[in-house]
């Protein structure tokens, strides 16, 4: 399906790399004007250079340092690209992290940064943006989850948690703002090639999935005719190594 997204404004936690980076030069790509935050200026830094020429020499592109952690600089993420731009059509809710350890291990600091990145400042950034997506007459909310948040795994509590949760969130909100025109969906990715885990753009990892894969589906999600909804998208690697 292709897309227009001129005249449309989107914000990407966690937009600086990974699936973030690849989201935000498709939605530039489609005309769109991106803000990307992360919480590493140097990060931001390279992700501008890398997305200057896309977004038509850094017009169309914001790069915030942002944490999601901080109900604050969630709201100031969201009034500042509006101010911007104009206002604000579409949130993706990326920024998340995984810190794996047995739970008798993992310390509370560990637990509660899972957490917080993963859940709560996807609650922050949300309550934030559905009042200027109402200004706009509707708009799209995509909270990136996992496939870890249905299929739990050893030493993966934390993050195994947060992404079950951000699930049932997600289909909460959904039925909440749906006839507000504020179309909401979950993108549950399996193994993909990253550097959010140890040793997972090395050669041999070549089967997961690619970054730009999960980008994709964005697309297609902001594509979708409005007469229906795919709430969850469950996207796995075609063939995984087998057991």
């Amino acid at each position: 399906m292709s897309i227009n997204l001129q005249s449309r404004t989107a914000v990407i936690t966690g937009g600086s790399r990974g699936i973030g980076l690849a989201i935000a030069e498709r939605l530039l790509g489609a005309g769109a004007s991106v803000a990307i935050t992360g919480i590493t200026q140097g990060h931001l830094d390279e992700a501008s250079r890398t997305l200057a020429e896309a977004a038509d020499g850094g017009q169309r592109l914001l790069a915030l340092r942002a944490d999601v952690r901080d109900p604050d600089e969630a709201a100031r993420m969201v009034d500042e690209t509006a101010r911007r731009f104009g206002g604000l059509d579409i949130l993706v809710n990326n920024a998340a992290i995984g810190l794996f350890a047995p739970v008798a291990q993992m310390t509370i600091d560990d637990w509660r940064r899972v957490l917080d990145t993963n859940l709560n400042g996807v609650f922050y950034c949300t309550r934030a943006a559905i009042p200027r997506l109402r200004e706009r007459g509707g708009g799209w909310i995509i909270n990136i989850s996992s496939l870890a948040g249905k299929n739990a795994f050893a030493d993966g509590a934390a993050y195994c948690a947060s992404k079950s949760a951000l699930n049932a969130f997600s289909d909460a909100l959904m039925q909440e703002v749906r006839y507000e025109n504020i179309r909401v969906s979950c993108v549950m990715p399996g193994s993909v090639r990253t550097r959010f885990s140890s040793g997972g753009d090395k050669a041999g990892t070549e089967w997961k999935l690619a970054a730009d894969d999960v980008a994709q589906v964005v697309c297609d999600l902001l594509a979708h005719p409005d007469r229906s909804l795919p709430s969850r998208v469950e996207l796995r690697p075609s063939r995984p190594p087998r057991k």
